[in-house]
């Protein structure tokens, strides 16, 4: 991510808008891209293709045949290389860390993950891959089906800019990952690279169908990343000095008072223990899992995605 792009959402009015922002990751990352190990990777697009002989002629473009003298058609939509479904997570708990001023630089881990969604839709589109949306909590509250049109691209970041707020605890929503999992399953009917933002917060009663969840996307064919959005400082380690503080629960109000270095090394086991259940369950299921550390910059979403795109092109 370029160093000198640092922007909230108070100036995210004033300044431009998501895609905007987006475009500016991407290019820091195709910058980073081209000197690190993974250069080899084709982060770019042609909007032609040569004409074949005895193809129809009426998807030819004249214009460029008069600049070059060569036949060339466009590409359109059936020939995107990939179909790619974004799944977010929008329940409130992926509105930690609850804080003032949360932006590109700052973000929570709903905020991070609307910008690694919109930076891979960036790259995406670079590509020529299909993309479409689904945001869910205790139900799925917006589908679309991957299209590479222009009318659809508008109205994906216009619902990925809706989330673009602060916590409202007068508006908590819990959320239903297994049952809302079964049913984007059963939505998209033609195989897609499924990329699902979530912090796997479901109780341990839930660990079971949440798994089955993930299974039914790779029953019905589906490649799937599993992005485990978590602040590694706050929500795995604990950091938060040796004094009381109040921790409230996002979704439910439920609120416990005490000292966290108390309960540190307990609590760290338990929070290693369900990650390896998570990525134990990823890996016997040939699930990508791919750890988001809010704490840490969007190349981790955008690499993650260039590495499975190879792999499955």
């Amino acid at each position: 991510m370029p160093s000198n792009v640092s922007i909230d959402n108070g100036r995210l009015v004033r300044f431009g808008n998501l895609e905007f922002l987006a475009r500016q990751i991407v290019e820091g990352f195709i910058v980073g891209l081209h000197k690190s190990p993974f250069h080899g990777f084709s982060v770019e697009f042609a909007e032609h293709r040569l004409y074949n002989t005895g193809e129809p002629i009426r998807h030819i473009d004249w214009k460029l045949y008069g600049r070059t003298e060569k036949l060339f058609v466009k590409r359109y939509e059936e020939e995107t290389n990939l179909r790619c479904q974004i799944v977010i997570d929008n329940s409130s708990s992926m509105l930690f860390p609850v804080r003032q001023n949360v932006g590109l630089d700052n973000p929570n881990k709903l905020i991070y993950s609307v910008y690694a969604a919109a930076s891979l839709m960036e790259l995406m589109r670079r590509q020529r891959d299909a993309v479409g949306l689904d945001l869910f909590n205790t139900n799925i509250e917006f589908h679309s089906e991957p299209r590479m049109s222009e009318a659809n691209k508008v109205l994906l970041y216009s619902k990925l800019e809706g989330l673009l707020a602060e916590y409202d605890k007068n508006n908590a929503k819990t959320t239903s990952v297994p049952q809302c999992l079964h049913s984007i399953a059963e939505m998209l009917h033609r195989r897609s690279l499924v990329l699902l933002f979530s912090d796997m917060l479901y109780s341990q009663n839930d660990a079971k169908p949440v798994f089955e969840a993930l299974e039914h996307l790779r029953y019905n064919r589906h490649e799937v990343v599993m992005f485990h959005v978590f602040s590694g400082s706050l929500e795995q380690n604990l950091e938060y000095g040796n004094t009381v503080r109040n921790f409230i629960d996002l979704e439910s109000g439920a609120s416990v008072k005490l000292n966290p270095v108390e309960v540190k090394e307990a609590y760290q086991k338990i929070m290693a223990e369900k990650k390896k259940e998570i990525m134990q369950h990823c890996y016997n299921n040939c699930v990508d899992y791919v750890e988001l550390d809010i704490d840490k910059g969007y190349e981790q979403a955008l690499t993650a995605y260039l590495v499975k795109r190879e792999k499955i092109r």
